[in-house]
C-alpha cells in the first residue's frame, strides 16, 4: 500500500505559474506509474498528464500540453507537476494517482480506473 499527500496549490492569477507536488509513503515508489487528475465542480475527474514508471514516457491532456510538466523524484519518492500559463478553465482540484507494476516499464496510463491509489486532492484556483 502507498500513501499519497498533494500539496502546492493555491490561489493564482491567470498567466501565473504552481508547482504541485506529490509525496508518496509506504512501498517503493520507483514500483509505480504515476499521473495526475483534475476535478472541476460539477465534472468528472478528467486525466492532466501521466508519467511511465520508467520515467522515460510521459503524456498529456491536449488542454495542457506545452503549459504543463510531470516529473519524479524516486529518491524524494515524489511527482510534481509544474503548471505554466495557467487559465482560469485549469481551476480544479488536482489528484495524484500511483498504478503499482511487477515490471520496468515505459507505459503510461490516463484513465482514472486504471490507479491502485489517489491522493485526496490539492485545489488549484486560477483567477481571471
Amino acid at each position: 500500500q502507498v500513501q499519497l499527500v498533494e500539496s502546492g496549490g493555491g490561489l493564482v492569477q491567470a498567466g501565473g505559474s504552481l508547482r504541485l507536488s506529490c509525496a508518496a509513503s509506504g512501498r517503493t515508489f520507483s514500483r509505480y506509474a504515476l499521473g495526475w487528475f483534475r476535478q472541476a465542480p460539477g465534472k468528472e475527474r478528467a486525466f492532466v498528464a501521466a508519467m511511465s514508471l520508467s520515467g522515460v514516457s510521459t503524456y498529456y491532456a491536449d488542454s495542457v500540453k506545452g503549459r504543463f510538466t510531470i516529473s519524479r523524484d524516486n529518491a524524494k519518492k515524489t511527482v510534481y507537476l509544474q503548471m505554466n500559463s495557467l487559465k482560469p478553465e485549469d481551476t480544479a482540484v488536482y489528484h495524484c494517482a500511483a498504478k503499482e507494476i511487477g515490471y520496468y516499464s515505459h507505459t503510461y496510463y490516463s484513465r482514472p480506473n486504471e490507479y491502485d491509489y489517489w491522493g485526496q486532492g490539492t485545489q488549484v484556483t486560477v483567477s481571471s
